[in-house]
């Protein structure tokens, strides 16, 4: 027997429509200099969608923004979506080659871009043939505006529109709730970068799982500030969670100096923030000069948070970084750390174990870790590891345009080559990475892809790249290399060679030469020898 409730769909224009309704006095602040309502913000949504129209962007279509986090980047996670085409977040820290073959691969039809952020993209403009229009997101950056008929001017194409006059989720049917909402690239770090395609009903879940009491629990007193960037999928769901509750937003716009960080926590009077460990680190130094009460979470993710990045915050705040674990694949968010009641009568030592974990996964996300040879379902006891392995409403069953049967086990479940633990509390501890992945800044680098580009090189016998641990980013890539006999190459020569092939920040901190690399018993090269070197002597070592 069917039940006889409503068949509403979940769409993103119920949380248009409802922050529209309800909260319009609600502010959005960007970069402390721009302060506007969510009347405002849904005002300028109507006229977008009708440019959309304008431009001729047909339903489905690719919208690409090329942006950090303002109010205009706030309208666009609306207007795109709830038209019925596909918001394609680029990262900005991406190198040539690599937002080429992104935006190629979606087939973009339109890419909205800073105006500060043009000299990364316009130069590969020729090479993206889908994209027919560009139109450019003001700043006070002057960075010049090509003379191009594809260059549009963000505010004159708005400004020129007619707003949309009815009502978005009248547009929507029950099947349209599977529509694609949102399109998010995977790091490329075991190959070609991979498009994680996100539904309406996909992304209102995931944002009512950031509203969870007890998890990050959004609430409509809360001002939230995604330091984390709205290029990096959908800002771990900050933006759209803040407006379904109501509360205000606080967007830092294109600086991360910690300064300008601080000032607007401290006069915005934000209670939730959420950044990369690098961020909190920068930011911690500068934690007694400002007076950060009105603070009651802090969040944390895209790589491990050390335990006592974590306690200075609680001892300058009564704050913790509080850990989360997730992947673009998950929307991103899969769990959340922190205590729980069982928790109050056991010590500060055991409480700072407890908050060093990844953390429970949210409501309606199953997670279990498996067997790495059998596949085999390990137990929960807090000591067996595995891979984690997660399934959800708000998880990938597949890549766009991808086949990819290796990332999901047989019964469905994403397969996420991370390395854990689950105890009988449901706690995720993460253990080490399947791959040999670095993650620097929350932001994974391929050692494979910055092995194969300096092997390229002529002098080049052996290489292989290794993480080292590094206060400020986490990680960083660190490459030792065997050169041909009589080379007289350099560090500084291997870096300037494979510049143009991978981003700026992929380059590693260090060359270390050496006569010969160590391997296995099976001759392959052994990183975990590399990696016991950090007091060992280099034949020959250049930055």
């Amino acid at each position: 027997m069917d039940g006889l409730m409503q068949p509403r769909p979940l769409t993103l224009a119920h949380v248009l429509e409802r922050a529209e309704r309800l909260y319009a006095h609600k502010q959005v602040v960007t970069a402390g200099v721009e302060r506007v309502t969510y009347a405002d913000v849904t005002a300028g949504t109507r006229r977008l969608a009708t440019a959309l129209d304008a431009l001729g962007v047909p339903a489905g279509a690719r919208v690409a923004t090329f942006a950090t986090n303002t109010r205009r980047h706030l309208e666009l996670y609306l207007a795109v979506p709830v038209t019925k085409r596909v918001l394609h977040s680029l990262n900005i820290r991406l190198s040539a080659e690599h937002l080429e073959y992104i935006v190629n691969h979606a087939e973009d039809d339109v890419v909205f871009v800073d105006r500060a952020l043009l000299p990364r993209i316009w130069p590969s403009a020729d090479r993206m043939p889908t994209v027919r229009h560009w139109v450019v997101l003001p700043d006070d950056s002057g960075e010049e505006i090509p003379a191009d008929p594809r260059v549009l001017h963000y505010d004159d194409l708005v400004d020129a529109a007619e707003p949309f006059a009815g009502s978005f989720e009248d547009t929507f049917t029950l099947a349209d709730e599977h529509l694609a909402s949102g399109l998010c690239y995977t790091s490329g770090t075991t190959g070609p970068p991979k498009g994680v395609l996100y539904s309406h009903r996909s992304t209102i879940l995931h944002c009512l799982g950031t509203l969870a009491a007890g998890f990050i629990g959004l609430c409509e007193s809360d001002v939230v500030m995604p330091i984390v960037p709205m290029f990096h999928a959908n800002a771990w769901g900050l933006p759209y969670g803040a407006m379904m509750t109501g509360a205000s937003l606080v967007l830092p716009g294109p600086s991360s100096d910690p300064v300008h960080l601080l000032a607007l926590m401290e006069s915005e009077r934000v209670t939730v923030a959420g950044a990369v460990p690098t961020v909190w680190t920068s930011l911690a130094p500068h934690l007694p000069s400002r007076d950060l009460n009105a603070t009651r979470f802090l969040l944390g993710g895209g790589s491990v948070i050390a335990p006592a990045l974590s306690e200075t915050y609680r001892a300058a705040l009564g704050v913790p970084i509080t850990h989360s674990w997730g992947m673009t694949e998950i929307s991103p968010v899969g769990t959340i750390g922190g205590t729980r009641t069982q928790h109050r009568d056991g010590t500060e030592a055991e409480r700072t174990a407890v908050r060093a974990a990844q953390g429970q996964p949210l409501p309606l996300v199953s997670l279990r870790i498996g067997d790495v040879e059998t596949g085999e379902e390990l137990p929960r006891d807090g000591r067996a590891i595995g891979e984690l392995q997660v399934a959800g409403p708000w998880v990938a069953g597949g890549y766009y345009e991808v086949e990819s049967p290796a990332s999901f086990t047989a019964d469905g479940w994403l397969r996420t080559g991370d390395l854990a633990t689950i105890d009988a509390d449901g706690y995720v501890r993460l253990v080490d990475r399947m791959k040999d992945l670095i993650k620097s800044g929350g932001e994974w680098i391929s050692s494979v892809e910055l092995e194969s580009a300096l092997t390229s090189h002529p002098d080049v016998v052996e290489v292989a790249v290794v993480a080292r641990p590094d206060p400020r980013w986490d990680e960083r890539p660190v490459a030792y290399v065997v050169l041909r006999e009589g080379s007289t190459a350099t560090g500084n020569d291997l870096l300037a060679h494979i510049t143009p092939m991978v981003a700026k920040w992929w380059l590693p901190d260090e060359v270390v030469f050496r006569a010969a690399l160590p391997k296995t018993g099976t001759g392959k090269l052994s990183k975990a020898a590399l990696r016991d070197l950090k007091s060992a002597q280099p034949v020959q070592a250049q930055a």
